[in-house]
């Protein structure tokens, strides 16, 4: 036990012995500099200037458009400009399939048949490509099934109903993170909670008009965003609000700063909703976060 003691102090008396380094002219010898230094200090500079260099290329990192560099990372304007290219093409199919109706319809009218008033769906039809021989008449059993759906869901929110007339819609994520607490109608959570870092920026979904930038002691910080088609994006727990109410915001632009305000909070996160003609919508299943 005395030798292992005796053997820490050595240890300890090593790293406090002091050196000088001296630094000299190669031709005249003359000393130039010189410092008194020992292991235990230049450990302690050494280990600092670690920090400091890691701690100055997060910060420059995270708050700079530098990160726009790193692979992962993608800049507004170059989001925004991809979400003008979807809608663009979705226009120019829809273009299309009215073109090609019509070059359809004018080659039977020169055939002397008559014009289709849409492009029919071959998948869908009879061997013969007629739908005459399918039947569209309900079942008893088909009866007795709807009744009984019916009944049990008639006092539940369905927010599946409303999510297949969402899919046109090419939605901005408003912010990268972990989701923490997923949509959930049985518990009437009808959110997502992303945890986020402090101070991330919350952007917009779609183009749209505030109609909502207040504080409530519940959910502090709380935007909601009026788009098309009665879609409706909330977004609640921000450190700060942006915008204020009558704001025209465009998809991608921010909005708000990630935070913890509110009593119903219990860490820096976002609270995002979607509701699409009074109905909740899940996000998830239409956003990446």
């Amino acid at each position: 036990m005395a030798k292992k003691e005796r053997n820490k102090e050595k240890v300890i008396d090593k790293l406090k012995n002091k050196y000088r380094l001296v630094v000299l002219n190669d031709n005249t010898f003359e000393e130039k500099v010189s410092f008194r230094l020992s292991r235990l200090n230049v450990f302690v500079v050494v280990g600092f200037g670690a920090i400091f260099l890691i701690a100055g290329t997060v910060l420059l990192i995270a708050f700079t458009p530098i990160k726009e560099y790193i692979p992962g990372y993608s800049s507004t304007s170059l989001k925004r400009e991809a979400f003008n290219n979807a809608l663009a093409i979705d226009s120019l199919e829809k273009q299309i399939q009215s073109n090609d109706l019509y070059l359809v319809n004018l080659k039977r009218i020169m055939s002397g048949e008559e014009p289709e008033d849409y492009i029919t769906d071959s998948s869908n039809a009879d061997e013969t490509g007629q739908y005459n021989n399918v039947s569209f008449s309900i079942s008893e059993e088909d009866s007795i099934l709807r009744a009984q759906v019916e009944e049990e869901e008639r006092y539940n929110i369905n927010p599946s109903s409303t999510e297949s007339s969402l899919s046109g819609f090419a939605f901005f994520t408003p912010v990268k993170g972990s989701v923490t607490n997923r949509f959930n109608s049985q518990k009437k959570h009808y959110a997502i909670d992303v945890a986020a870092a402090e101070n991330e920026s919350v952007k917009t979904v779609l183009d749209g008009t505030v109609i909502f930038s207040e504080w409530t002691a519940e959910t502090g910080h709380v935007l909601i965003i009026q788009h098309t088609k009665e879609l409706l994006s909330v977004y609640k727990h921000n450190s700060v609000s942006l915008k204020s109410q009558g704001a025209y915001v465009k998809a991608g632009e921010v909005i708000a700063i990630v935070g913890n305000s509110g009593e119903y909070t219990s860490g820096t996160h976002l609270h995002f909703e979607l509701w699409h003609r009074g109905n909740p919508v899940n996000p998830e299943n239409f956003i990446a976060f």
